[in-house]
């Protein structure tokens, strides 16, 4: 398998508190993995810094690769608009615009050919369900719908890795499995690797492996392998429920 994301020693602090401490952690492509821990655990901050929003103070990241730290800021904002997708639990769509300009936004600051952004934009709308609201705007459609919307843009540039944080945060029950069972689908259709931070045992139970970090370093992981999701749930709860941690 191809390794996206490597760390080591990865550490940071702010002022006198380290935040992460030393960690190691290999994520491979077409890897749905979750990453889990109580609040002030150090998942936001792995996040960020993995993502290039951050820097960090100690260790090593490569993306495809690539170091962080041979990376000028330029190159890295650039990578980062080409090369990763976000989505946030507070969608952050642009309600001036309609669903299917939301999701085209990223191809279109790269200047890609209107006819590759129609066949892009085909594939994944069937894929998350969304044909028919495209031509609506964000304060016409469902929390459900836009967090789909926002998956749609976050996936379409074909980047190396999505980062998702809290994505079934703002969403009932319903709409949370409905959008969990579509990332689940563009990981498999599209081979897209997807770093999730959750604190919902319930949506980690989707993914096929999960992370979990206390006091800034990782202290326990699990892979799905061939259990149900119903199974894995329960053996999360049970290692949340040893380590601490919120739930949903």
């Amino acid at each position: 398998m191809t390794t996206i994301i490597q760390t080591k020693n990865l550490s940071k602090s702010y002022g006198k508190t380290q935040v992460l401490k030393n960690i190691d952690l290999t994520i491979e492509q077409g890897e749905f993995t979750a990453i889990m821990g109580p609040s002030g655990s150090g998942k936001t901050t792995l996040m960020n810094t993995l993502s290039t929003i951050d820097s960090f103070n100690g260790g090593e990241v490569w993306i495809e690769g690539k170091s962080l730290l041979d990376l000028k800021k330029r190159a890295l904002r650039e990578f980062r608009q080409r090369r990763m997708g976000f989505i946030f639990q507070d969608y952050n769509l642009l309600d001036t615009l309609t669903v299917k300009e939301n999701i085209l936004l990223p191809l279109s600051l790269q200047k890609t050919p209107v006819t590759e952004m129609e066949e892009r934009l085909a594939k994944i709308v069937e894929a998350l369900n969304i044909e028919s609201i495209l031509n609506q705007y964000p304060a016409e459609i469902s929390g459900g719908q836009k967090q789909r919307t926002a998956a749609a843009r976050a996936i379409i540039t074909n980047p190396a890795i999505v980062f998702a944080d809290e994505p079934t945060g703002a969403l009932d029950s319903r709409s949370a499995t409905q959008l969990l069972e579509q990332m689940q689908l563009l990981n498999n259709l599209f081979k897209t690797t997807v770093l999730m931070i959750t604190h919902d045992p319930y949506a980690a139970s989707y993914c096929q492996r999960v992370i979990f970090l206390r006091d800034g370093k990782i202290v326990n992981e699990m892979f799905k392998g061939e259990q149900t999701e119903k199974e894995f749930f329960d053996r999360i709860l049970t290692i949340q429920s040893v380590l601490g941690g919120e739930r949903r």
